[in-house]
């Protein structure tokens, strides 16, 4: 049961830690995520959709199996929840109005397609594949493919056939976007059109499934802040093996001797990584679709392991960052393939 009276700008992160989720005075009328809501209401009604999935706060951003209701992450509700989401996790997922409008759309896919049953359409499955098909830890996709329309980041469409339905309508309701011209010529043409079709068919009609399950609803979620982190932080960390040495001394010098090198050094290897970091995730993660975070703990090792063997770059730091973010994308892009960073012997 929430806590009414207190406040979470005020409290340190400390307390805030120690705070079960269900705890927080937390709820989407009374912050930003009603705005967004709200727009998304309106795009549906410009669509002339009559079907608006209802939106509740939950763990992350979900549209539970076959349920037509969205869960917005419990964290987006308030500023404080927000910085710490930022500090554990690096990034926050929907976390500013464009973003957060783009992942409502998606949802927003997957609530329609449940609500009319859309799945079981024939046509649909001929046109998106099987609705029953596994969902994978990973999956591999095609970043140049012409027969998925690109909408959120990481190529998502091609996860699986819902995903792809979810993308595709996504990319129908977006407002300002000539989607007839910009994917004339692409086989996701064709996918386009069967939504447009749809949409025209089931916007005057009542939905089969107009109420579902708001599962992991944050106000039910007895776990604190400090334990929802702990696990959330485990489940994305991967320990990565230990071939890094071999790899990093072809990239770099190794300072001879016993000498300790100034921690200012410019040839630092852990220096220059260091300063271009952030430059460094956002392309690793850009082209392969992983989490910064994870992206994130192994740039973090890279270094750790560039200080301990006091590794130094006799090359240009452009150089040194385009070894390190092609390398590190090696590893990720061996991760997405195979389910894991290391390297097959």
């Amino acid at each position: 049961m929430a806590v009414k009276n207190i406040d979470l700008s005020k409290i340190s992160e400390e307390e805030l830690l120690n705070l079960k989720v269900c705890e927080l005075p937390l709820s989407i009328g009374e912050s930003w995520l009603q705005d967004c809501v709200e727009e998304l209401h309106s795009e549906l009604q410009a669509k002339g959709l009559k079907f608006k999935p209802p939106c509740y706060l939950a763990d992350e951003w979900l549209t539970p199996d076959q349920e037509p209701v969205i869960g917005i992450p419990f964290f987006l509700a308030h500023p404080a929840l927000i910085k710490l989401e930022k500090k554990m996790i690096i990034e926050v997922e929907g976390g500013n109005k464009p973003w957060c409008l783009k992942l409502l759309r998606h949802e927003c896919g997957h609530a329609i397609n449940y609500a009319y049953k859309l799945h079981k359409r024939k046509k649909w499955r001929n046109i998106f594949g099987q609705f029953s098909q596994e969902y994978g830890d990973t999956y591999r996709f095609r970043p140049y493919s012409r027969s998925f329309v690109k909408h959120l980041e990481n190529y998502y469409a091609q996860y699986h056939p819902d995903e792809d339905f979810a993308e595709t309508f996504a990319v129908w309701l977006s407002p300002g976007i000539d989607w007839r011209n910009q994917y004339k010529g692409w086989k996701a043409l064709k996918k386009l059109n069967y939504v447009d079709e749809l949409m025209n068919e089931i916007k005057d009609k009542k939905p089969l499934k107009p109420k579902g399950e708001k599962y992991w609803q944050a106000s039910k979620m007895r776990i604190t802040l400090k334990n929802f982190y702990r696990k959330k932080r485990h489940s994305y960390a991967e320990e990565f093996p230990d071939f890094h040495d071999l790899n990093l001394k072809k990239m770099f010098t190794a300072l001879e001797g016993k000498t300790n090198p100034s921690a200012k050094n410019p040839h630092l290897a852990a220096n220059i990584i260091k300063q271009y970091k952030k430059e460094i995730l956002s392309n690793v993660a850009k082209w392969t679709g992983e989490r910064k975070y994870i992206i994130n703990r192994l740039v973090d090792k890279l270094i750790k392991r560039c200080q301990e063997l006091k590794l130094l770059a006799d090359k240009d730091e452009s150089l040194v960052m385009l070894e390190i973010t092609a390398y590190v994308t090696a590893l990720v892009m061996n991760y997405a393939y195979t389910g894991g960073f290391s390297k097959e012997e």
